[in-house]
């Protein structure tokens, strides 16, 4: 995969998943963020890292998809792990990209 072509693309890509995982949003930014790669409020507000961008856009489903299942779950356990195995396969892997990019 390639990076995104701008936050545009990225931005559909969230609204794509977030139809996909029937979650509202309230709204969407992408954005210099100092510490995270996203975050999101039970508001419905989400937030990503505009660095995001210029990374391969499987790094960037395994964020978008990891933010928005914590819509529905708001930890890292058996449940959100299971989900995530169910939405993207093998996500351990975009999760040590994203650790060794910083």
């Amino acid at each position: 995969m390639s990076a995104w072509r701008n936050k545009e693309e990225f931005k559909s890509r969230v609204l794509e998943w977030a139809d996909k995982l029937d979650v509202i949003t309230r709204s969407l930014s992408v954005r210099p963020m100092r510490n995270k790669w996203a975050s999101c409020s039970t508001a419905g507000n989400l937030s990503f890292n505009s660095e995001l961008l210029g990374l391969d856009k499987g790094v960037g489903d395994y964020v978008i998809v990891h933010e928005l299942l914590h819509f529905r779950v708001p930890n890292h356990g058996r449940l959100w792990k299971s989900l995530m195995r169910a939405y993207l396969g093998d996500y351990e892997k975009y999760e040590e990209k994203l650790l060794k990019t910083g």
